[in-house]
């Protein structure tokens, strides 16, 4: 095997979602001391502590306690190079979330032992499995108190229609949380914690060793014996073609703040996961090990550095080895380019970078000619990835600058947030742009947005509430078609017709009840969930 080939080889790429307050940056940060690319763990809501988590870097994240923008961190360990997409886990999280998960190849899932499956872990869920990629399930927080494990893996399959398997079992919760059994070796792995430090003590011991009974009590003994009989025999057969495709998802149960069960499941996960999938481009496929660069971005930040006032493009490697020294092409902009000061990211810090391979993200400086979903590749071999699909806001706002003299920086302040993909903007057809509609697919997004035009843009916002809550593309099947105009539609009072700044026309809608009334009443008419692509 070339040195090439093992490079790509070793590269695991992956995005850990959830929902608020499941412990997902806790479990990234232990990783990352795993894999020694930090030496302390940050405590994310430590108000007394000054130390923020390491991959929240926005002012705001760290006002808060909160990741608002989704952060990309690589490490190595165990002779694997390790890309981490740590999304955002606040309830008012962004269509920045669903995006980072078309860069991943695989999803880790946090879910709270005490609460189960909750709203975002569903609308997340239901992104992987569109993109038919392998999800693990790390069941979280085992310290404290929880729910029974049977009925908490009874609920995700219910919930998010998923078949689970268990890797581990755990042995009582809270203060009585005294380690895990691996099914797959039949050991009991028990654990001593070290809070903070780099592995919890953990001690490997036969479940019929006799020992085992004074170690952990002789009632949890007979319970654990009970509850291996009950697995073996009640739970479906481990697939790991199934795994691969997202049909079944190996479940562990584990304490991210405690260190209890994160190694193993790093190790368990990294043996199970392959190198960097495919990508479609149109009827071809793109293969990691194809040695043309490709690469598509997913995701763009203004102002990670504000005394520079830069913007990075962060792009996903498809295939191939990237080379800073060589011309890339650029397809949506039609020409050669070399990448300005290409970079790996560890959240805010970052490194200048020479090369990278298939699986790695990188993040280079963009002068403003890069939009999410760009495609580039090597300039003898034009192609274009896929569009990454735009995902329909759930909240609308209209807004507007105090000061009629900032009308400028108004605009573009809106127009460089939206190019980022944290908002979405929208006009009423046939007016000027004096008010602008902002869609968000979380309430925080409007609190980012005020926080980032007050800051970077000096403008202060009028903001007015719409009783908006679903949103459709219009889809024209002749592209020569004139434009609707709203006296076209029969429409209820409850919805309305917007186009957005690419000029792409929508119907927003109050009601599930006004889609149906629209769909039923205007004949011909063609509305789609998505926008710009189909999964």
């Amino acid at each position: 095997m070339s040195q090439y080939e093992s490079e790509i080889k070793r590269r695991r790429t992956f995005a850990i979602i959830s929902h608020p307050d499941a412990g997902k940056t806790t479990l990234t940060e232990k990783f990352l001391l795993y894999g020694g690319a930090i030496a302390q763990a940050g405590q994310v809501k430590g108000k007394k502590n000054t130390r923020a988590a390491t991959s929240d870097w926005m002012e705001i994240e760290k006002q808060r306690g909160i990741s608002v923008t989704s952060s990309v961190m690589q490490f190595q360990y165990d002779g694997f190079c390790i890309n981490i997409l740590d999304t955002p886990g606040h309830q008012d999280f962004s269509e920045d979330t669903y995006r980072t998960l078309m860069a991943a190849d695989s999803a880790v899932m946090v879910i709270d032992a005490a609460k189960g499956v909750e709203a975002q872990t569903r609308k997340l869920f239901k992104v992987c499995a569109m993109r038919d990629i392998p999800i693990f399930t790390f069941i979280n927080k085992m310290d404290r108190e929880t729910r029974d494990p049977f009925e908490l893996c009874e609920e995700l399959e219910k919930e998010l229609g998923i078949d689970t398997y268990a890797m581990n079992w755990p042995i009582g919760c809270g203060k009585e949380f005294k380690g895990v059994y691996d099914r797959q070796n039949r050991k009991v792995i028990h654990f001593t914690s070290n809070t903070n430090a780099k592995a919890a003590t953990a001690t490997e011991i036969e479940v019929n060793d006799p020992a085992l009974a004074d170690l952990i009590g002789a009632a949890k003994h007979s319970q654990l014996v009970d509850e291996i009989e009950l697995l073996d025999g009640a739970s479906c057969d481990f697939d790991m073609e199934r795994v691969r495709h997202g049909k079944l998802s190996p479940v562990f149960f584990g304490s991210a703040l405690t260190n209890f069960g994160v190694e193993p499941f790093l190790e368990e996960f990294l043996r199970m996961t392959t190198a960097p999938l495919p990508r479609r481009a149109g009827e071809q496929v793109v293969d990691c090990f194809d040695e043309e660069f490709s690469a598509f971005v997913f995701k763009i930040q203004a102002n990670m550095n504000k005394a520079h006032r830069d913007r990075i493009a962060f792009m996903r490697v498809v295939s191939g080895r990237f080379d800073a020294e060589k011309e890339v092409y650029h397809m949506q902009g039609g020409k050669k380019m070399r990448l300005s000061r290409p970079q790996q990211l560890m959240a805010a810090e970052r490194e200048i970078i020479e090369e990278a391979y298939a699986g790695d993200i990188i993040g280079v400086f963009d002068p403003g000619i890069f939009s999410i979903g760009d495609t580039l590749c090597a300039p003898g071999k034009k192609f274009l990835f896929d569009p990454i699909p735009t995902f329909a806001p759930e909240h609308f706002m209209r807004i507007r600058s105090i000061d009629t003299m900032k009308r400028k920086q108004f605009l573009k302040g809106v127009e460089q947030i939206a190019q980022e993909g944290a908002i979405q903007i929208f006009k009423t057809p046939y007016t000027g742009m004096e008010e602008v509609i902002v869609g968000v697919v979380g309430t925080l997004q409007f609190d980012v947005l005020e926080y980032r035009l007050r800051s970077e843009y000096n403008v202060e916002l009028y903001k007015e509430g719409l009783p908006y809550e679903y949103l459709r593309w219009v889809v024209r099947e002749d592209e020569d078609a004139q434009p609707l105009k709203e006296e076209d539609l029969l429409l209820p009072n409850d919805a309305k017709l917007v186009e957005d700044y690419k000029g792409n026309q929508l119907l927003l809608f109050a009601s599930q009840w006004s889609i149906q009334w629209v769909t039923e009443r205007n004949k011909g008419l063609v509305l789609a969930e998505f926008g710009g692509a189909k999964f």
